[in-house]
């Protein structure tokens, strides 16, 4: 799963509760990213008045496996999987396996 999805990425969840869902990667933490507004969790917090934050019922994103994500290619309307190119200069590109489009800019 190595830096196959990224930060800032536009990702179809493929399963769990939110499959069908897209949205954008948040962060990514380890072999976990969070997508934002999918695997919205309920956090029962308490008050901190030093921090000036109120307590009560924070709803959240979670974050889920990136096994559980696939990168969204708008040409087709799906997800896709990623493979990767390297250019004559080394640097290396990510590329919808399907097309050879490139998904980086």
């Amino acid at each position: 799963m190595a830096n196959r999805i990224k930060k800032g990425d536009h990702v179809i969840v493929i399963a769990g509760k939110d499959k069908g869902k897209r949205g954008d990667v948040v962060r990514v933490i380890g072999e976990k990213v969070v997508v934002s507004n999918i695997n919205i969790v309920k956090r029962h917090t308490k008050p901190n008045p030093q921090a000036g934050q109120a307590g009560g019922v924070v709803e959240r994103e979670a974050p889920i496996h990136a096994s559980n994500v696939m990168p969204f290619n708008p040409a087709t309307g799906k997800g896709e999987r990623i493979g990767t190119k390297t250019l004559e200069d080394g640097r290396t590109l990510r590329v919808f396996r399907s097309s050879g489009e490139a998904l980086d800019a």
